[in-house]
């Protein structure tokens, strides 16, 4: 008996998880129907009664809200996974969901009650249509791609989230110093000559970087978020939980503290490589000193938008990655082996049919 009731519990778990799940749910100011953010309109669409509402339609019902349940609609709850340990924000009514990240149903439900509002967001800008979309034109060129990754249940897991990233504003001077030659030559009816010139070479300067992003999250992988980069940070707008409706959240789980010593580090690669970037007018050069000090730096916290779909092959998940503003998408299809070996035995076997052919009817000789 107990065996069946844990059954009917962990169905129910997989079945609400696997369903679309909103992470905040507002009411339609004209039916009470559960509003969604279209990344089309960039506005919040009644699918009930086809109504429409901006930003500043949402903040004013807000108000009339909280003054009526003297209750802030910030309160948010967080999942935290038993299995990584990712902690995904979605709203209170949720009872069962399951992790964006490993695809573990064991999530248990926590009260968010530290800070984690961002400064600001990059609504998302592409569709899960399109997001679906883009994932198949990857597979269209992979003739030997598993059948996992055509299954129409798998794809259509791909889920959107904001990913908690930290934005550097970095004020730099850097100077690098060295030797570098430069070599000519020209002819005479007797000689050719060559002459190779020496200086002394020196840049310096100072640079401000704005934006420098820095993943927020142990659990989202570093490769791929790069690879999708970069995002238009024109499009940054005051943080606002309604953006959140339709989509998942992941709370950073890595303090600005933390992760800024990988935005020095890309910072100073890129100082330096301005500084170095006019001495290929030079034929060889030799740096012997650089240094790059960041003299003031300024932070922000922000959410970008990214679909993300992990697909389980062979005991082993394969995340998939599209920008959510940009439409880039980034992953890696792997072969399957077996339909490899097999189309390469029947194409084998259809040479050795076709040369058998043609050598019976005359048209070669062996």
């Amino acid at each position: 008996m107990l065996k069946i009731i844990r059954a009917i519990i962990i169905s129910y778990y997989i079945i609400k998880g696997c369903g679309f799940m909103n992470v905040v749910d507002h009411k339609c100011p004209n039916c009470n129907a559960t509003l969604e953010f279209n990344p089309k309109n960039q506005k919040w669409d009644c699918h009930y009664c086809k109504s429409s509402f901006e930003l500043k339609d949402l903040k004013q019902n807000e108000v009339k809200y909280e003054k009526a349940n003297s209750k802030p609609l910030k309160d948010l709850d967080v999942y935290t996974c038993k299995n990584c340990g990712a902690k995904i924000m979605t709203d209170e009514n949720t009872t069962a969901t399951f992790c964006v990240y490993c695809k573990s149903t064991a999530i248990i439900k926590d009260r968010l009650v530290d800070a984690y509002e961002p400064n600001k967001i990059i609504p998302f800008k592409t569709t899960k249509e399109d997001a679906i979309e883009a994932f198949k034109n990857v597979g269209i060129r992979k003739i030997f791609m598993p059948r996992e990754f055509k299954d129409k249940k798998n794809i259509q897991e791909m889920k959107g989230i904001y990913i908690p990233f930290w934005l550097f504003d970095f004020e730099c001077e850097g100077n690098i110093s060295g030797s570098a030659t430069r070599v000519s030559s020209w002819s005479d009816t007797k000689y050719h000559y060559t002459k190779t010139d020496h200086y002394k070479v020196e840049r310096g300067g100072s640079i401000t970087f704005e934006n420098v992003p820095v993943d927020g999250s142990k659990h989202f992988d570093n490769a791929i978020m790069n690879s999708i980069e970069p995002f238009n940070y024109q499009d940054l707008c005051d943080f606002n939980y309604s953006y959140l409706s339709g989509f998942y959240a992941e709370k950073y789980n890595q303090t600005d503290i933390e992760v800024i010593k990988d935005g020095k580090k890309r910072t100073r690669e890129s100082v330096l490589d301005i500084l170095k970037s006019d001495l290929n007018r030079y034929h060889t050069t030799i740096i012997d000193k650089e240094n790059v000090d960041i003299l003031n730096v300024k932070v922000k916290y922000v959410l970008l938008p990214v679909w993300l779909l992990n697909i389980k092959y062979k005991n082993e998940i394969r995340p998939f990655a599209m920008n959510g503003q940009t439409g880039k998408m980034v992953g890696d299809i792997p072969i399957d082996k077996k339909k490899f070996i097999f189309s390469g035995i029947i194409t084998i076997i259809i040479m050795i049919a076709i040369t058998v052919g043609l050598f019976l009817i005359g048209g070669y000789k062996l």
